[in-house]
């Protein structure tokens, strides 16, 4: 839903939610493009209901792009634009709690973005990142990409990287990782996501991101 706060970070497992997931015309959240956008809606663990759209971005896609998600120029020429396609997905999530991997520091942002051009309003929506919960569900794992996890749990990762198929895979992943009934106090940089660390410093101690030096986020005990 729309509002004038951004919505906060979680951390539990909820049993209803909105999986979602975008694909860019780059990594550039203040920058780059949705070229699409894709939604299932969850009640009770059970998927419910399904959104999906191409989205034409009114510049073209760079190769690299394309490469790594399929979608081509010629797919999005006659698409909708985001300022018809985004208040659809708007409509669609409500005020439900959205999860999906890596939104933290990339999804979010895009949608953060784009309700901020078309609404003047940010999206205030609280959600949860997969990509967290994984860190600390499944400490085993080398890598933590959605298709790694997906692997993990012996899920089909085909069709990955076009957003309808990464949210019905991440849907899976996250029921399957809830299930671990890994319990947790750690607490989550706001920043990147990452876990806070109890640190000694100079005028004693304080929260540290576990990210560091790459993030330097700190807060007081």
């Amino acid at each position: 839903m729309l509002g004038n706060k951004r919505g906060n970070l979680l951390k539990d497992y909820v049993k209803d939610y909105t999986v979602f997931d975008l694909e860019t015309t780059g990594i550039r959240s203040d920058y780059d493009s949705i070229i699409e956008i894709s939604a299932v809606k969850v009640s009770g663990g059970k998927v419910e209901d399904t959104f999906s759209s191409l989205v034409n971005p009114g510049r073209p896609i760079p190769y690299g792009a394309t490469k790594v998600n399929g979608i081509s120029n010629e797919m999005v020429e006659n698409e909708p634009a985001l300022e018809v396609v985004f208040p659809e997905f708007m409509e669609f999530i409500g005020d439900d709690i959205l999860v999906g991997h890596n939104i933290h520091s990339f999804d979010m942002k895009f949608i953060w973005r784009a309700a901020q051009t078309l609404f003047g309003q940010t999206v205030s929506n609280d959600y949860l990142d997969t990509l967290s919960m994984a860190r600390r569900c499944l400490p085993q794992l080398s890598h933590y990409k959605l298709v790694d996890i997906a692997a993990y749990y012996g899920i089909s990762t085909a069709g990955a990287h076009r957003a309808l198929n990464d949210c019905l895979m991440n849907q899976q992943c996250f029921e399957l990782m809830a299930k671990e009934n890994v319990k947790s106090s750690q607490k989550l940089c706001p920043r990147c996501g990452n876990e806070l660390k109890r640190r000694n410093g100079m005028y004693g101690e304080f929260w540290g991101c576990g990210g560091f030096p790459a993030c330097r986020y700190t807060e007081n005990c």
